[in-house]
This record gives structure tokens, sequence and C-alpha cells, in this order.
């Protein structure tokens, strides 16, 4: 086992891999730009080393300078918690050269999932379903036109390299296609350095499921059941949920399967998520595959009793998994919300600032996974995601009380935060009844 990890993120993620490791009897390493150099995860860690300047490409993208903190440390492994380098095939490969283990899959399938539509070709090829769309990818304006109409309108412009939200709009028609397109290369050429795009039929009213794996180094693969992402803010997921109450066990059976089927086509090991989105016919699709840890992943961890941050760290030093796809059983409902510093009655823009005073509640089944303490200054050059509200009880309708509850009690002043819009939507006639949709739609006005 690893004696000492290095994490190569910041924020809530960065604090709950370092607590993992502390339970693991593992020392931690953070590393912080000259921004964060008070944050929490650069307070918790055991070592802390600054690695450069206020803006991420400067600093926790910077390769070179993280994996000098990994060498100066002796940092045997690298979690990269998700975003920044978490699905850079790079960085990935330059852990491996430096002698130094990338805590996630190996490069190649990083490579073969994390380009869109070579994994489509994946999934094609190993007989799971995918949404109707293009093979090829497209620069060229023209030719993405010519292959729209061949679709059939709605479709949905997506970026080949693209991740959250990113490079992604939906065409009604001809008419607005080429702005579309063009909107959307330009975003994922800024983001990701990469213009290709592809196409797929758009599915307006389909769920956004996915599917939380794990498999180890020698083909053991299993999944750890389903979480419905389906209410979102522009492609930008807000509340998760496990179990999907409207899959039956014969349609959640299937999807696992596939799922299960998809990591092994990637020659995957770690934890990773297979999204699908599944339409009114109850028919699912793949959508792509995440190959890190989510944001989401606590909604999991509640209602199976696994911890995944330790599985990654476990597979990563090349113990085989303990657990059979027989002896996961979900217990009881888990619900997820993001607390962004966002003003959502001005169109929810970032908003930094000092907390002034700070609450956080506790309670059986209730987990808050943050990076606020009192005095803090939230920086105004990364994610606004300030924290993680996860509730557990027994059934649905229990646990959205408890959220409610929960979200009631949060206090965190000096800041602006969609605190106050989540209580309200949470408590809406819509999210009761489950309704995806219109939730949804409540959030676009």
């Amino acid at each position: 086992m690893y004696r000492k990890i290095l994490i190569a993120n910041r924020g809530e993620i960065a604090v709950r891999i370092i607590r993992a490791c502390r339970e693991m009897g593992i020392a931690s390493v953070a590393v912080c730009s000259t921004a964060d150099r008070d944050a929490l995860h650069s307070q918790l860690a055991d070592e802390c080393v600054c690695i450069g300047p206020e803006r991420a490409k400067d600093s926790y993208l910077n390769m070179e300078s993280i994996l000098s903190a990994a060498l100066v440390t002796g940092a045997e492994a690298i979690h990269p918690g998700f975003g920044f380098l978490s699905e850079n095939t790079k960085f990935a490969r330059m852990c491996i050269q430096c002698g130094i283990d990338f805590i996630g899959p190996s490069p190649e399938s990083i490579e073969r999932m994390g380009d869109k539509a070579e994994a489509r070709r994946t999934m094609m090829e190993a007989g799971v379903p995918v949404i109707p769309g293009t093979r090829e990818t497209f620069t060229d304006p023209a030719a993405a036109a010519r292959a729209a109409e061949q679709i059939g309108y709605p479709v949905m412009i997506k970026a080949s390299a693209g991740g959250g939200g990113k490079g992604m709009r939906v065409a009604k028609d001809s008419e607005e296609f080429a702005e579309l397109f063009a909107t959307a290369q330009q975003e994922t050429l800024q983001a990701f350095g990469d213009d290709r795009m592809y196409l797929e039929r758009y599915l307006g009213s389909a769920r956004h499921i996915e599917f939380q794996i794990l498999a180890d180094k020698y083909g053991n693969t299993i999944h750890l059941g389903e979480r419905d992402c389906s209410i979102q803010r522009r492609h930008q997921k807000l509340i998760e949920e496990t179990p999907a109450e409207f899959l039956d066990e014969e349609l959640r059976a299937k999807m696992g399967e596939a799922a299960v089927r998809a990591a092994k086509a990637a020659g995957y090991y770690s934890a990773g998520t297979v999204e699908f989105l599944v339409d009114d016919d109850r028919k699912f699709y793949f959508m792509e595959m995440n190959t890190r840890i989510q944001v989401e992943h606590p909604v999991t961890e509640m209602v199976t009793g696994i911890d995944l941050i330790r599985q990654m760290i476990l597979v990563s030093a090349g113990e085989r998994l303990k657990y059979t796809q027989e002896d996961i059983r979900l217990r009881g409902h888990a619900i997820e919300c993001r607390i962004t510093a966002e003003d959502p009655a001005r169109h929810f823009l970032p908003c930094a600032g000092t907390v002034t005073d700070l609450y956080l509640p506790g309670g059986n089944g209730v987990r808050v996974d943050s990076l606020l303490y009192n005095g803090y200054r939230i920086p105004p050059y990364y994610d606004s995601m300030l924290a993680k509200v996860i509730v557990h009880a027994d059934n649905r309708r229990e646990a959205i009380y408890k959220l409610r509850s929960v979200l009631g009690e949060l206090v965190i002043e000096g800041v602006t935060t969609n605190l106050d819009f989540l209580y309200e939507l949470t408590g809406s006639e819509a999210f009761a009844a489950g309704d995806a949709g219109a939730v949804s739609r409540m959030l676009e006005q």
C-alpha cells in the first residue's frame, strides 16, 4: 500500500481525498495556487506545496509543477479528483514516466473514452446501444449540416473532446444550425483546444441515468447501481439521486449489464461512470463514459456503504476487488444538492466573497462535503461549487423531507449562494412528483 499520495486538485474533492487517505493511514500532499494558500485542503493535508499563480492554467493544470511537487515530497501516487487533469491522457502518461502511479484508469482507457466520437464507435462494436447519430466527426460546418439533415431535426451538436456541458447546443432546424455549430465549435476550441464536433439525435424528454462502475486490474468489473442526474441547468447537473424510481428491476439489470460491458470494452479499471439517456419508450442509449470519480459519487456511497475513493486507491495499488455483483445491495434512497456561489436572481452569475457566518448541519443520514470554514475568502478563479449536501433515508419521500430540513438549517453568510433557490426547488410539486422535465424547465426560467 502507498505511504504517501499527492492530491492534484482543490476544494471539497481534495478535502474528501485527504480524509480518505487519513482513514487508510496514508500521508497526504496537497498542492495549491497562491490564491488557495489558506484553503481548507491546503491546511488539512500533511504537506502542502504551492505550485503556481492564481489562474488554473498556471497551477492546477501545470503538469510539470504538480509532478515536481510529487517527486520532491516523495509521493508514490497522484489522485487527480475530478476536473482539471483527471481525464488528461498526457498527464496520466507523464505520471507513469516519472514512476508515479496515476490513481485512475490507464491512459489508453482515458484516451478511448475521452474522445466522445471514439467512445461511440467502441460502444457500437461492443453491442451497447448508442444514440442515433454520426460515426465520424466534423470540423466543416457544411458537411455537418448535411449530416444533420440525414439524422433529422432537432439534433444535438456535441464536442468530441467535450465535457461539463461545454460545446453542446441543440439545433431545432437548419436555419439555426450553422450559427449554433459555429458557437459550439468555438467554445470547445477554447475549452479543450479541439474543434472536432459530432451530432446526435436530440432526445428532449429523456432521462439522464448514469451507472457507477468499479473494476480492478484483473478483469473483475461490477456496477454499483444508477444515479438519476436528469435535473440540470444548461447541461450542468444540480441535483442527483439514487435509485432512479422510474427504473424497474428488469431495466436496471439490463442497463447495469450494458454498463459493465461498456467498461470491459474500454479495458477499464478504477472507478468510472457510464452515462445513458432513457427515452419515453424506456429505451436506453449510451451517451458517454466519465473516466474519473464523479461529483455525485456520495449518493452511491450512501446506498451501498462502499467508499469509492478508498476503492480507487486500493485498485491503483494492485489489489483485487473484494466485492462481486451479488454483494451489491442498494439500501434506501439518497439525494445530493450542489451548493454554489451563484446568484439565481442574476442568471446564476458566479459570486466571490468572504464567509462571515457558517453552519453546516449534521444528523442521522446527513453528509455535507464542503470546502468552507468561517472567514474563508472564496477566490474568483475557479468553479463556483462550495459544498454538496447529501441525505439518506428509507425512501424518496423521507429523503426529500430530510433534504429540505438540512437546506433550511444550512447557513452561509457573506456570499450569495443558490441555497434559498434549492430550498424552494426541492419543495416544489414537480420535484416531489419526480418530474425532472418540469424541474429543469423551472431552472431555465
